[in-house]
C-alpha cells in the first residue's frame, strides 16, 4: 500500500479479511506508526519528509518489488492520482489497483474534464456573468480559487489564483466558471470493471464545508427528486465511460435550481467512501481488488438501505485563528451505538 496512517490501515483491514498479505512503506518518522506495525511486512523509505519518501514513486515501486508484492494500492492522497506513478507500477510488472493511467491523466485537469463532458469555460467575462469563480485547473482543497463579484476585481483574482495554484500544484492554469451562490455539493460514487459495467452508487451530500474543506458527508443526499438523482447517475456514468474508467472513483457536482452542474472527477477512493459502503453494504476496497483481478461486476449494484453520516475531525488552535495544530489525543469517547 503506497500510503500511510489511517488510509493504509483501512486498506490492510480489507486485505486481512480477504487473506491477502500486506506490505507497508514508512518514512523514518513513521517507523513505529500503526500502519507499519499492522502490515505483514514493512519497508523503510529513507528520509522523514513526504517529498523524500511517500511522494517518491521510484522508491515505493522498488520497495514493492523487493518485498515480493504483486500489486500496489495507492490509497488516497500522495500518489493516488499520479498517472506517471501508475505507469511505473505497471511497467514494473505489478498490478495497479486503480484506473488506467490515461483515465487519471484525462481527468487530472478540470478544464480537460469539462471538455470531455461538453462544457466550455467562460471566455470573456461580462457584467451579466457575475458572480464568477476563478479556479485552478489542477488540485483542489480550495487553493487557487477566488470568487469575483466585480469586473474590476477579475484581473487581480486571476493573478492571485495562478500564483497560488502554481505554488500548491506546480501548475498555474486557471479557468473561470459561473459561481452558484446556493449550490449544494453532491457527488456520485462509481465503480467500473474491465468488462464495461459501470455502477453509480447513490449520492453523497458534502455541502457543509469550511474553508472549502468538507466537514459533514452523508449518503444518500437528502431531499433530491428522483429525476435529479437519475440525471446525476447518468452524468457520472457518462464521465466514467468517456475515459474508459476502471475501479472506484467519484464524480462531483454542484446542484442548484434543480439542475446538476459537473465539477470534476476524482480518480481514486475518497475519504468519505465509508458512508456509501454503509448504505450499500459494500467494501469498496475489496471491490477494487476484485476488479483489478479481472472479476466482473453484476449488471446492477445492490440496493441502497438506510442513511449514513460521516464527520471529519479537525485539530485546530482557536488562539491562533483556528490554524491547524498537532498534539496528543488523550481521550476519545464514542457511544456504543456508533459504527466505526
Amino acid at each position: 500500500v503506497a500510503n500511510r496512517g489511517e488510509i493504509a490501515c483501512r486498506i490492510f483491514r480489507t486485505c486481512a479479511d480477504l487473506g491477502i498479505r500486506t506490505v507497508a512503506v514508512h518514512s523514518d518518522a513513521d517507523e513505529n506508526a500503526l500502519h507499519a506495525r499492522v502490515a505483514d511486512t514493512a519497508v523503510r523509505l529513507p528520509g522523514s519528509t513526504p517529498a523524500d519518501t511517500y511522494l517518491r514513486g521510484d522508491l515505493v515501486v522498488k520497495a514493492a518489488v523487493n518485498a515480493g508484492a504483486d500489486a500496489v494500492h495507492p490509497g488516497y492522497g500522495f500518489l493516488s492520482e499520479n498517472a506517471d506513478f501508475a505507469r511505473a507500477v505497471i511497467d514494473a510488472g505489478l498490478v495497479w489497483i486503480g484506473p488506467p493511467p490515461e483515465a487519471i491523466e484525462a481527468m487530472a485537469s478540470k478544464t480537460r474534464a469539462k471538455e470531455l463532458m461538453g462544457i466550455a469555460p467562460l471566455g470573456e467575462v461580462t457584467e451579466s456573468d457575475l458572480p464568477v469563480l476563478v479556479k485552478a485547473a489542477a488540485g483542489g482543497g480550495g487553493r487557487g480559487m477566488r470568487i469575483v463579484r466585480r469586473l474590476d476585481e477579475l484581473a487581480a483574482a486571476l493573478d492571485g489564483a495562478r500564483a497560488e495554484a502554481a505554488s500548491a500544484f506546480g501548475d498555474g492554469e486557471v479557468f473561470v466558471e459561473p459561481y452558484l451562490e446556493r449550490g449544494r455539493h453532491v457527488e456520485v460514487q462509481i465503480l467500473a470493471d474491465t468488462h464495461g459495467t459501470v455502477w453509480p452508487l447513490g449520492t453523497r451530500d458534502c455541502s457543509l464545508q469550511r474553508r472549502h474543506q468538507k466537514v459533514i458527508e452523508e449518503a444518500p443526499a437528502p431531499g433530491l427528486p428522483e429525476v435529479l438523482v437519475k440525471e446525476l447517475h447518468a452524468l457520472a456514468v457518462r464521465a466514467a465511460r468517456s475515459v474508459a474508467y476502471v475501479g472506484a472513483g467519484t464524480v462531483e457536482f454542484l446542484v442548484a435550481d434543480g439542475r446538476a452542474h459537473f465539477l470534476e472527477m476524482n480518480t481514486r477512493l475518497q475519504v468519505e467512501h465509508p458512508v456509501t459502503e454503509a448504505v450499500f453494504d459494500l467494501d469498496l476496497v475489496a471491490e477494487q481488488i476484485r476488479i483489478a483481478e479481472g472479476h466482473t461486476l453484476p449488471l446492477d449494484p445492490p440496493p441502497a438501505r438506510g442513511h449514513a453520516i460521516e464527520a471529519r475531525l479537525y485539530a485546530e488552535d482557536p488562539a491562533r485563528d483556528w490554524a491547524p495544530q498537532t498534539g496528543t489525543l488523550h481521550r476519545l469517547a464514542v457511544p456504543d451505538s456508533v459504527r466505526l
